[in-house]
């Protein structure tokens, strides 16, 4: 099973990739941009965990911060950051949040990934970002399961996947296995799913 995955996150990998250097990835940036902000404005969340965008992925950082001023600013939306951490010394490896303030991250986590020095943060709404993605609400991730512990964790929050379009996986090419953790909805710049 784990052969399988690592396999379709290849092949998912490598067309994104591929893909987010066309003319269409720009447009898909601003359609997703506007339903993830209609989402926002539905969910109004008081703490808004969010990623730093990698390997092709959407960018969350504008839509975050131009959700945040609609809102009157950081004392009406507080904005965080993953602070990823790696197995060792017999602890698995973790994922929290960490408050950020918009700007170009200083410092980088555990995984190499740019964060905030910032606290801790306990954000009640998060966007995930999805390689893949099934119309049920599971995703396909790098295969390291930060997120999903992290959902895991913490039951109380809303799960937001963001995937491009081109990352719907066709059906039967993926099982969920025991530790995945459904999304409550996934955004792609068509639409809405969940």
């Amino acid at each position: 099973m784990s052969d399988t995955r690592s396999a379709l996150r290849q092949q998912l990998l490598s067309a994104r990739q591929t893909w987010s250097a066309t003319p269409a990835a720009a447009q898909a940036q601003a359609d997703l941009h506007a339903q993830v902000l209609r989402v926002l404005t539905e969910l109004e969340p008081q703490c808004l965990g969010l990623y730093w965008p990698i390997r092709g992925e959407f960018n969350p950082r504008d839509v975050a911060l131009t959700f945040q001023a609609s809102l009157g600013g950081p004392s009406a939306l507080s904005l965080a950051l993953p602070w990823a951490t790696k197995a060792r010394d017999g602890q698995a490896a973790s994922m929290g949040y960490r408050v950020w303030d918009g700007s170009e991250p200083t410092t980088r986590d555990e995984c190499g990934i740019p964060c905030p020095e910032g606290p801790p943060a306990d954000p009640d709404v998060v966007l995930v970002p999805c390689v893949g993605f099934t119309p049920e609400g599971y995703r396909l991730g790098y295969g390291a399961g930060y997120f999903d512990r992290y959902m895991a964790a913490h039951p109380h929050i809303t799960a937001v996947g963001l995937a491009w379009a081109e990352a719907q996986l066709p059906p039967g090419s993926f099982s969920p296995a025991p530790h995945d953790q459904a999304l409550m909805l996934i955004v792609t710049p068509a639409g809405v799913m969940g």
